[in-house]
């Protein structure tokens, strides 16, 4: 069996917070590592620290201690890159180039329609914007007749899966993913959670989703539980090392 190729890396992670006189480890030593092409989910109780372990692993929220590193797919591409070792600019500039992001709040720009919010990232980035392949996504999550709507002409629902496609259209190497079905009623929601392993499949894409729901995240093949910060136990399928390529 070949081994397992890390694209993410954590070493003693540590996110601290202060509370008064006192310190809350939200994210608390924690060392871990993501395989490339994965579909892997982060679950635990509220409050217990995975969107906080989400956001650093995504470059979004600078850690207390610790360090995360990605990995190159191959050894051509050089050396693992250490995400906080990075100035901001440099940092935002990766991100923007590496990663996709689909959070809670969807994050729109009120001001502009649906298929302006997705193709914003790639003007932002510089870099190419396909129009072919979010068409493609628009129709596959039911909204090919909403892309020129405002975010305010949308249900909650649907801004979310405009989300979902300004994340996925650039085919990032990982996907974060907070919460994703929140706001989607069930058969929406396994829609969904099949569009994301079939952007793993056909692009490559890693991805890495919190949910509380645990009938999906038992779909993935690695499930993180996290506690109080601390990764309590790790949930992995024997097929996993199939998605490899």
């Amino acid at each position: 069996m070949e081994p397992k190729k890390a694209i993410l890396r954590t070493e003693t992670l540590i996110k601290s917070y202060t509370m008064g006189e006192n310190v809350v480890n939200a994210v608390n030593w924690v060392s871990m590592k993501v395989f490339h092409r994965e579909f892997c989910a982060i679950v635990g109780p509220s409050g217990s620290g995975k969107s906080t372990l989400l956001h650093l692993l995504g470059g979004i929220d600078e850690p207390s201690s610790g360090e995360v590193w990605v990995e190159p797919e191959y050894e051509s591409e050089g050396k693992p890159v250490s995400l906080y070792a990075l100035s901001s600019s440099r940092l935002a500039k990766f991100r923007g180039k590496t990663f996709g992001f689909v959070f809670q709040n969807y994050a729109l720009l009120p001001v502009l329609t649906a298929w302006e919010n997705v193709r914003l990232p790639s003007v932002y980035n510089k870099v190419p914007f396909d129009k072919k392949y979010a068409r493609e996504l628009f129709g596959r999550l039911g909204l090919a007749d909403r892309a020129n709507h405002l975010p305010s002409e949308l249900s909650g629902g649907e801004q979310q899966r405009v989300a979902v496609i300004r994340a996925m259209v650039s085919r990032p190497r990982v996907l974060f993913a907070d919460e994703p079905t929140g706001n989607l009623d069930s058969k929406t929601g396994e829609e969904l959670i099949r569009l994301l392993d079939d952007l793993r499949r056909e692009s490559g894409t890693t991805v890495v989703m919190v949910t509380h729901d645990l009938a999906l995240a038992e779909r993935c093949d690695r499930m993180i539980r996290i506690e109080d910060g601390e990764i309590v136990r790790v949930d992995e399928k024997l097929s996993l090392a199939s998605h490899r390529g």
